[in-house]
C-alpha cells in the first residue's frame, strides 16, 4: 500500500516565504484556493499534477515539498 504523504507544512511555509497569499498562489498556479486551503490543512493528498502546478507557481521541484529543512538527501 503506498504512502500517504502530506505537503501542507511546506507549501505553507514555502507560499509564505514568496510573501503570497493562498489567493495569490491560486492565481499563478491555476488551483483553486480552496484546494490550496485544503492542501495546507493536510485535509487532501493532492494529485501530482497539482503538485506540478504549485511548484511551477513556486519556481521550485516537486521534491521541495517532502524535503526536510536542513537535510540535503
Amino acid at each position: 500500500m503506498p504512502a500517504v504523504v502530506y505537503i501542507g507544512d511546506r507549501l505553507r511555509e514555502l507560499r509564505e516565504r514568496r510573501f503570497l497569499t493562498q489567493h495569490m498562489l491560486a492565481q499563478r498556479s491555476g488551483v483553486s484556493q480552496v484546494a490550496i486551503a485544503r492542501i495546507e490543512r493536510n485535509r487532501v493528498e493532492p494529485h501530482f499534477s497539482t503538485i506540478h502546478k504549485l511548484a511551477g507557481a513556486l519556481g521550485v521541484s516537486p521534491e521541495e515539498f517532502v524535503k526536510e529543512e536542513g537535510n540535503d538527501a
